[in-house]
């Protein structure tokens, strides 16, 4: 059995796998991480590895605490990759991007595939049939379009709502929620039409924090995966064992 540690922007998500099934998934915070963890070990003593992928803070402490516990791999730059990566500067290369596209390179083989992460930021990445990671597109997630509107303006307030009731806002409010929810969907169906007019049978996978909320709202056709960064992170530990 695996565990695979995934320190974002906002949360510190937590997965058990036995073989490429997820067994159990938590959510915890740095305060609480270590005891999460204990308690994981509690749960499934058989846990022979560790691997971390980390775009957010997590203190070297933390991580050394968890060599207690089983050997643990960090993914970086130097892991091994089942995929081919044309990225033209692989050393600023997320781990997060990284862990997506090897789970479209195992998910959905041979396949031209368009992952979308919504987090924290929005991010674009593309693995062709043969295998070969071309890139993609970074841009500001929901919240935080709604946090610049309101740092780089005198006026406008901190908002942070998901609720639309109509696309012709009538208040300041209303507006700025039509324009970041709308904005936010209608750049996602561009991008994946983009995508569509020049790769034939392309899959779309979304994933992130956000992404239950837009998958109800995008009209293109899509498979919302909730784990598909932990499950690509599996892979990858699984490849680096040997």
């Amino acid at each position: 059995m695996n565990l695979i540690i995934d320190v974002g922007n906002s949360f510190i998500k937590v997965a058990v796998f036995k073989a490429d099934k997820v067994v159990e998934v938590a959510q915890t915070t740095e305060s609480d991480f270590l005891k999460k963890i204990s308690n994981i070990f509690e749960n499934h003593p058989s846990i022979a590895k560790i691997m971390v992928s980390s775009v957010g803070k997590l203190s070297d402490a933390y991580i050394e605490g968890l060599s207690v516990f089983a050997p643990v791999l960090i993914l970086n730059k130097n892991s091994k990759l089942p995929f081919k990566n044309e990225y033209a500067t692989p050393n600023t290369l997320g781990v997060d991007r990284i862990a997506l596209v090897a789970a479209a390179f195992y998910a959905y083989p041979q396949k031209n595939c368009l992952v979308i992460d919504a987090g924290t930021c929005i991010t674009y990445d593309f693995l062709d049939e043969k295998g070969v990671y071309k890139g993609g597109a970074i841009s500001p997630g929901i919240r935080m379009r709604y946090k610049s509107m309101h740092a780089f303006t005198a006026k406008l307030p901190l908002i942070d709502s998901f609720e639309l009731e109509n696309f012709i806002g009538n208040s300041t409010e209303t507006c700025m929620i039509s324009g970041v929810i709308n904005g936010t969907v209608n750049e996602i169906e561009a991008t994946i039409l983009q995508y569509q007019r020049k790769f034939k049978d392309l899959t779309v996978i979304l994933t992130g924090g956000d992404s239950h909320f837009l998958s109800k709202r995008l009209k293109s056709s899509i498979f919302a995966h909730p784990n598909f960064l932990m499950e690509g992170v599996n892979y990858i530990l699984e490849l680096n064992k040997h």
